[in-house]
């Protein structure tokens, strides 16, 4: 089955469009100077996994992360930037594109793996294929401590419609380049995902300096004070600390190749951490990112923005930077145009993740944050054979029955959710006091239903219709075939997972509540 998502007119294109052709007349594109080199910047990309805001320079005191510190210090740093998903191939298949995930149909997380294909719309390109076409070397570079000479190995993709990687990239690094080309460059980093690995969390262990202890380690309240969790928490600051030293890497091989000041690098995550609150979820733990964008001689040194980004709007800048009229329908926008006007809000989504379906968006407007989840009547946790399969899950079920835990570290667990979140994130920074209910807040409440509304309705959300079964079940024998030839145990576990969400399908298109069906034992 061929599905084929409808292009929509985009709020911000006409303005984008403007600025790139004022670009284009004031520099021609393939302009040269006199020793035959293009003068146009490399732009560079370095996108780390599954990482929120534990930096150095964010404020965090456990770890050592001197390489990024060095680009938040001589570059741009944004403080409030937000991916569109919090899950890799839905983010990252926003960010290739500068279009949300929602508005292309790329928003359920591995979609197109199976029978059901996914094409852009008319007029959607990917940021590599335009760069490509404007004269730069693309290239795309899983590059990392354990392999620091070496720059064969091709980069995370990841992405959830169709496209060949020939078309996009010419190369695995930009050492293939003519002489005098410039290069549209990304590095795909492990980040977070070096603990889920044994034998690179005893790479990343040898490989640094000082590494923090679980006793070391301040959790956030809405996580138990367990062993597990000390230890995953730990970890994770380890993994920071890791990607930092391939950060270094990364940019010793500029520095080497005398490159650093001709190239613009942005530092991003593709979203949070993995934990119970965090990847896949809608709070700042699951969606909050770094976001660094380091360009000599264009952007002052030392500047803070605090103003609401997406993490799309990397897609539009990059294209700027390089004289590249933006495409007409990108909804990601040049964070440095002469005539830039900061976001009013920003919009998270979450659709089916894996096996399990669900659907929830986040709006976040000044420094409140709303929620909207469309199944209230299931857990947060449903059954979901990637979050239980980390060492923490259990231990926080075990805690919770126990009666271990208290209110605030029992919300992630509730067998129902609300159907509306608010929170003031300047009172409120782990979003643990929902306010939604609170009288005072009822006009909030409306405002916010009513952009969100907008905002789905004008950018073609697509997850507001659900995933059809057919393609629902065409993901899932690919994911399951994947998982079986490695781990029958966890095939057997997706596959009643499966059994369950068809379940709670059907309760729906019976009219029956979600609820009716509780979660089987395992």
């Amino acid at each position: 089955m061929i599905f084929h998502p409808k292009p929509e007119t985009m709020k911000h294109a006409n303005r984008f469009l403007i600025t790139a052709m004022a670009l284009l007349a004031s520099a021609p594109l393939h302009a040269q100077d006199q020793s035959g080199a293009d003068p146009r910047p490399n732009i560079l990309w370095i996108v780390a996994e599954d990482m929120s805001c534990h930096f150095g320079y964010q404020g965090e005191k456990r770890d050592r992360t001197p390489h990024v510190d060095r680009l938040a210090r001589e570059g741009a740093v944004f403080e409030n930037a937000y991916v569109t998903a919090p899950v890799c191939s839905a983010s990252r298949s926003a960010m290739i594109t500068g279009m949300y995930q929602t508005s292309i149909g790329a928003q359920h997380h591995r979609s197109s793996r199976g029978t059901h294909k996914i094409h852009l719309p008319a007029g959607v390109r990917t940021i590599p294929e335009i760069f490509k076409e404007a004269g730069y070397y693309t290239c795309n570079l899983g590059f990392g401590a354990d392999l620091p000479n070496d720059f064969t190995r091709p980069g995370k993709e990841d992405y959830n419609f169709v496209y060949k990687s020939r078309a996009l990239y010419d190369g695995p690094d930009w050492s293939g380049r003519a002489a005098g080309q410039p290069f549209f460059a990304q590095v795909q980093l492990r980040g977070g995902k070096l603990r889920n690995v044994e034998k690179w969390q005893q790479e990343m262990m040898s490989g640094l300096d000082r590494s923090v202890t679980p006793e070391e380690v301040t959790l956030p309240p809405y996580y138990p004070r367990d062993a597990a969790f000390r230890e995953d928490w730990a970890a994770y600051l380890n993994t920071v600390q890791y990607t930092d030293k391939e950060v270094g890497l990364v940019l010793a091989r500029l520095e080497r190749e005398n490159l650093l000041d001709q190239t613009i690098i942005v530092f991003l995550t593709d979203h949070g951490i993995s934990q119970a609150r965090g990847k896949q979820f809608l709070y700042d733990e699951g969606t909050r990112i770094p976001f660094i964008v380091r360009a000599p001689g264009r952007v002052a040194p030392g500047t803070r923005r605090g103003d609401l980004i997406a993490h799309i709007d990397m897609a539009a800048t990059s294209l700027a930077w390089a004289g590249i009229a933006v495409p007409d329908p990108m909804q990601g926008r040049d964070l440095f145009a002469g005539d830039f006007e900061p976001r009013n809000f920003v919009v998270t989504a979450r659709d089916r993740c894996d096996e399990t379906e669900d659907r929830i968006r986040s709006l976040r407007e000044g420094n409140f944050k709303y929620i909207r989840n469309a199944h209230p009547l299931r857990p947060y946790l449903q059954p979901s054979a990637y979050k239980d399969g980390k060492p923490w899950m259990q231990p926080l079920r075990d805690l919770h029955k126990a009666g271990k835990l208290d209110a605030v570290q029992s919300l992630i667990l509730a067998d129902q959710r609300p159907e509306e979140e608010l929170y003031n994130l300047s009172a409120d920074p782990f979003e643990v006091r929902n306010l939604a209910g609170h009288p005072d807040q009822r006009e909030r409440l409306a405002h916010f239903r009513q952009l969100l509304e907008a905002w789905e309705k004008g950018t073609g959300d697509m997850g507001r219709e659900q995933e059809p079964e057919a393609a629902y079940d065409g993901e899932m024998a690919v994911y399951l075939k994947a998982v079986r030839r490695n781990n029958p145990i966890e095939a057997t576990m997706i596959q009643s997972n499966i059994s369950l969400m068809k379940e709670w399908r059907s309760a729906r298109r019976n009219g029956n509540s979600w609820a009716g069906t509780p979660i089987r034992p395992r």
